[in-house]
């Protein structure tokens, strides 16, 4: 980086002013050399300012480029971002709790996606290991990325493998994820379509807690999916992990829906959650889920080509990472649709090369 570009200047309170402003905004600033200045760091939150989770990422984010930060502590409402050089690949740890006293299950998922683009382009290939919470509330769980994120994105030409090694509930965390990234120079954005439903993946799952709770989870969910007309298959497990936790998850191409147990929440109910968003989603023959629809804009956005696709429910947490790309590189994104309703989203990408792999 020969000359230092402009600094952008963030308002964290756009959109839905929650994480995803800074995430976006650390990845994209390392691909493209850009410092940017957040102010009013997740606003619109409960606890506003970096958590574990926030500042984990952003020191990770700027070990990659060799960043130089200010007001990078928890609770900050103001960060500054200078990357100094391109983003380096390499075997990198990162662990929540090296951000927390006393540990946190900060959503380690959440990090992979501020780490996974700078390091795609980084030039080689990558290891990652990251400790912290790998189901929480609010945030993609491993299995999503696992099974549904993971073949959408390998479609536009980002490939990687990723592992659960230690499941990490809220609020224990504890839980470990290790993945291998392998390079590329540039992406390309596919043609989407409606995929219909063969059968129902997934898994029931409990650490600490007695081994009827998955059983009764898959077999409620079975039933319910079945009484629908749907093959389905949900194993039941029991793993080890820090804390006591409970969930279902369930994935098909392109969705994937879930429900994280709770003291005093029966376990048919937890089942009951996820199998009626998974049929919301079947009713309405989108191509991708909520989620999705969110998690490919940055990388369409980086891509070179058109790519246009359906959703059953457009998110604010979607329209506002769509204002936010459109902010940081030469991209067009349209939207159809109201908020809570199905939409549809056209993306023609910016054309992102990789300044190593050209």
């Amino acid at each position: 980086m020969t000359e230092t570009p402009s600094l952008m200047v963030i308002d964290g309170r756009m959109g839905e002013g929650g994480g995803q402003v800074l995430r976006t905004s650390l990845s994209l600033s390392a691909l493209t050399g850009r410092p940017f200045r957040l102010t009013h760091v997740r606003a619109n939150r409960q606890k506003p300012g970096l958590r574990p989770q926030h500042l984990t990422a952003v020191r990770a984010v700027a070990r990659l480029c060799g960043a130089a930060l200010t007001g990078d502590a928890v609770n900050s409402q103001a960060l500054e971002f200078r990357p100094a050089m391109p983003s380096q690949p390499g075997v990198y740890h990162f662990d929540v709790t090296d951000a927390a006293q006393g540990g946190s299950a900060g959503a380690i998922m959440l990090v992979f996606q501020a780490l996974l683009w700078p390091l795609l382009f980084a030039g080689g290939p990558s290891r990652l290991t990251l400790r912290g919470g790998t189901h929480v509330p609010m945030s993609p769980p491993w299995h999503y990325v696992a099974h549904v994120a993971r073949p959408a994105f390998a479609r536009i030409g980002a490939t990687f493998t990723t592992e659960l090694r230690a499941w990490g509930w809220y609020p224990a965390g504890g839980g470990e994820v290790a993945a291998e990234i392998q390079p590329v120079a540039h992406l390309e954005a596919p043609a989407f379509d409606y995929v219909p439903p063969e059968r129902i993946e997934g898994i029931a799952a409990v650490t600490n807690l007695p081994a009827d709770i998955p059983q009764r989870m898959a077999g409620r969910a079975m039933n319910l999916l079945a009484a629908a007309g749907l093959s389905s298959r949900i194993e039941p497990r029991r793993e080890k992990g820090t804390g006591p936790g409970a969930g279902i998850f369930l994935w098909l191409p392109q969705g994937g829906f879930g429900s994280i147990g709770r003291p005093g929440l029966p376990s048919e109910k937890v089942a009951e959650a996820a199998v009626a968003e998974t049929l919301a989603f079947i009713d309405n023959k989108s191509m991708v889920d909520r989620h999705l629809a969110d998690q490919l804009l940055l990388p369409l956005a980086l891509a070179h080509g058109r790519a246009r696709y359906t959703t059953d429910h457009l998110t604010l947490h979607t329209t506002t990472s769509a204002d936010l790309l459109r902010m940081w590189l030469d991209v067009q994104i349209d939207i159809t649709g109201d908020l809570g309703q199905p939409a549809e989203i056209d993306v023609t990408g910016a054309g992102y090369t990789s300044l190593c792999l050209k």
